[in-house]
């Protein structure tokens, strides 16, 4: 079970990471060229990238807990 939990949190802060990233790009490219919603886009992805990755880390900090 902490086995999983552990692997979950790492597979959880990747994506979160990843979700981040393409929030970046998404927000400048939408600010490079004056498209607005690309840069919301952006910003909501960001936004789930860092909520992702902390809950990866709150069940990596669980795992280590047990």
């Amino acid at each position: 079970m902490a086995d999983d939990l552990n692997r979950k949190g790492a597979e959880d802060q990747i994506k979160g990471a990843g979700n981040e990233f393409k929030g970046r790009v998404k927000d400048a490219v939408g600010g490079l060229t004056g498209d607005s919603s690309q840069q919301i886009e952006g910003k909501v992805d960001k936004l789930k990238g860092k909520v992702q990755r902390k809950i990866g880390e709150s069940e990596t900090d669980v795992d280590r807990d047990f």
